[in-house]
């Protein structure tokens, strides 16, 4: 048998798993993850010591004290939106996730921009995570060697993307090899970031300046914030810090028990992450003050407290974990971009080519090469658009994690319309938990996007006399709606039949499980 023979995903009418007709085998390798890998891979997809440098600056400047307040009300929609994944993945555990599910409860249209959103996303996070660990790569180079010149190349623009590309390039690489090759290493890096961050959460509280504010429970009041704007904009960036926990289910395929373990995982991680966010916002602020904020170190406050706080060795500890963070983010992250293009694949919504598995690594290699490509091209181009990249795309981020993540919740309720009224769990955990989530996602949408129309919005930096974050939030969603309409002509099968096997919109109960 030839290598494209070997790489060929299973034919349509192959089906694994029970759920709502069925799952569509595309291949991967099964049993290979189990509870406390998916929900470790979760969080290493999350990067919580990466989104904490780049995030906790900017919404600090947002909202000033009540950071933290902010972070809990970015918990809550996530929290509520789990559950609707969490029932969807038992009822079908297809990679495919938000796509595969949407597209059933909705119809192919609505399907397609939510796989659409769910990609670009990644995508996004994937250049900044880049980013990330550029800079950290070269301020731990300078710290090591003790040389100024090195810690400065990360400056050099073209330095600096280069190695963002080299970088990409390798996470790639791991990625390509699949999910044993994955796991592998994130038990190590994720245990380091946690120690580290916990390290620096004892220090900030224990040698605060005489000057820093005490510690107020009304931190913890997200109705004290000064302004309905500042504080819509800041829970965007606070559910940017969340997203990545889905990914958890997206290797649902690939997870022993693949029906139930993904959503222990995944609740399991948010617990990490929420547990991990206040106690570090709580003492970072107690250090800094409002000095958090200051627009100067916002977009990298560890590089500005490590030393304060830590001291110049334990200091450089700091600066290690942000680069692991960002690079172990970097190369999980491209789990969920990938999987999610082989189900469209698969199911005829994106170009069969994409649906090939690799024999050996039993990976989604073409998907996984042109999510890397991709980002390498987004990243550079960016780069070139707008200095302030890295914040400005943080921004849009939101604005794609509350759409895709809202049409997944509200999917829930269509989904299992059905089962509503058999029981108050299934009422409350089908329907009214998952819409509530997504009711709240859309309300920051609506408003990020409204507030999106000032140019001042986010660094306050433009392409063309228009707002950076508008540009890359809403014209990348234009650019899905384009590419939708392109598939259509192209795979009209798809935006007839939905993902077969089930109609768009049926639904027929899990089964019974003895």
């Amino acid at each position: 048998m030839d290598a494209a023979a070997r790489e060929r995903p299973p034919r349509g009418g192959e089906t694994t798993g029970g759920g709502a007709g069925g799952v569509r085998a595309k291949g991967l390798g099964r049993g290979s993850v189990g509870l406390l890998g998916s929900a470790v891979i979760g969080v290493s997809t999350v990067a919580p010591v990466y989104c904490l440098t780049s995030t906790l600056g900017p919404t600090a400047a947002q909202v000033g004290v009540r950071t933290p307040a902010v972070f809990l009300a970015g918990f809550l929609p996530m929290l509520l939106v789990a559950f609707a994944y969490r029932e969807l993945n038992r009822a079908v555990p297809d990679c495919g996730t938000s796509f595969t599910w949407s597209v059933r409860a909705f119809g192919p249209r609505v399907g397609w921009m939510c796989g659409w959103g769910l990609a670009v996303a990644t995508i996004i996070v994937l250049s900044n995570l880049a980013g990330v660990a550029t800079s950290f790569l070269y301020l731990l180079l300078g710290r090591l060697t003790g040389s100024e010149a090195v810690a400065a190349l990360d400056g050099d623009r073209t330095v600096h993307v280069v190695t963002c590309l080299a970088l990409i390039a390798a996470a790639t690489a791991v990625s390509y090899r699949g999910m044993t090759a994955t796991k592998g290493v994130q038990y190590a890096l994720v245990g380091l970031q946690l120690a580290v961050l916990a390290a620096f959460v004892a220090m900030a509280w224990t040698t605060s300046p005489p000057t820093a504010p005490g510690f107020s429970w009304s931190w913890l009041n997200p109705f004290a914030v000064p302004s309905f704007a500042s504080f819509t904009a800041g829970l965007s960036l606070s559910i940017f810090m969340f997203w990545g926990w889905d990914v958890c289910l997206t290797v649902n395929e690939e997870t022993e028990g693949s029906d139930r373990t993904p959503g222990r995982a995944a609740l399991l991680a948010l617990a990490v992450l929420i547990g991990s966010y206040l106690l570090t916002a709580v003492a970072a602020q107690r250090y800094a003050g409002a000095g958090l904020g200051d627009p100067r170190t916002a977009d990298n406050v560890f590089a500005a407290l490590a030393e304060p706080v830590m001291g110049r060795a334990l200091g450089a500890l700091l600066f290690v974990a942000v680069l692991a963070s960002a690079a172990a983010g970097l190369q999980t992250t491209f789990l969920p971009v990938a999987r999610t293009v082989l189900a469209m694949s698969t199911y005829g919504a994106l170009p069969r080519s994409f649906a090939a598995v690799h024999p050996r690594f039993r990976s989604p290699g073409r998907a996984t090469v042109a999510a890397g490509v991709a980002t390498g091209a987004f990243y550079a181009v960016m780069s070139l658009l707008s200095e302030h990249v890295l914040v400005d795309t943080i921004y849009a981020l939101g604005l794609m994690i509350c759409f895709y993540y809202a049409i997944t919740a509200f999917a829930c309720a269509r989904f299992f319309r059905a089962d509503l009224r058999r029981s108050p769990r299934d009422a409350l955990l089908k329907g009214v938990l998952p819409v509530l989530g997504g009711l709240a996602l859309t309300a920051v949408f609506a408003k990020t996007l409204y507030d999106m129309r000032d140019p001042a919005y986010g660094t306050g930096s433009s392409v063309l006399g228009v707002g950076s974050v508008l540009v890359i939030g809403a014209g990348l969603l234009l650019l899905g709606a384009v590419l939708m309409e392109v598939m259509r002509r192209r795979s009209p099968a798809f935006f007839r039949d939905g993902c077969p096997p089930g109609a768009p919109g049926g639904h027929s109960r899990p089964p019974h499980r003895v």
